[in-house]
């Protein structure tokens, strides 16, 4: 199989980006378990991995920093990040404050349509949690509450949320992996 070939394999189509693809593939180890707490990700290993060249790996843990999921320390490199109750606690805090205002935004203008979109979504999760898909749950929680917002016309506002969505799914699936009585909640 050729480099492009074993790339799209791994990366996926469906991104602007072999950065973005490769951010997405990253995030989605770390949010699986697949690259635990306090793993070094080493950008030569990444890339061969990946079959991409350093750049796009160094700018996605770039990325992925941004959103509290990585850990880059200079001389040091990349580590996955520590799950910290401090940094959750600000992060719940933050989405407070900001997803009521983008629900006020938004919701006079959601369509039909998108709440027929919600509707499937919210079904989607309930089945996930039902056949304990972990891997699905953050990913359907977050496509829920973005659609609830996608008629904001607020983006950085959005984008802002996006990133603290995905930083907490990372809390989300431990909590809801630990117990069932949280499942139950969370389907609820």
């Amino acid at each position: 199989m050729g480099r492009r070939a074993a790339r799209t394999a791994t990366l996926g189509e469906g991104h602007k980006t072999v950065t973005g693809a490769l951010a997405e593939a990253i995030r989605r180890r770390i949010l699986d378990g697949s690259y635990a707490t306090g793993m070094k990700l080493q950008q030569d290993m990444l890339a061969a991995e990946f079959g991409v060249s350093r750049i796009p790996v160094r700018e996605a843990l770039f990325q992925l920093d941004a959103e509290g999921l990585v850990t880059i320390e200079p001389q040091r490199g990349a580590t996955v990040s520590s799950l910290s109750p401090e940094r959750m606690t600000e992060t719940l805090e933050l989405r407070a404050i900001l997803e009521p205002y983008l629900l006020r935004c938004s919701a006079p203008r959601l369509t039909d349509e998108d709440f027929a979109a919600l509707d499937r979504l919210l079904a989607d999760y309930a089945g996930a949690i039902e056949a304990h898909e972990v891997n699905r749950w953050g990913e359907l929680n977050t496509a829920f509450h973005l659609g609830l917002y996608a008629r904001a016309g607020r983006p950085r506002a959005v984008a802002t949320v996006a990133t603290l969505l995905r930083e907490s799914d990372r809390y989300t699936r431990v909590q809801l992996a630990a117990s069932a009585q949280y499942q139950r909640r969370a389907q609820e």
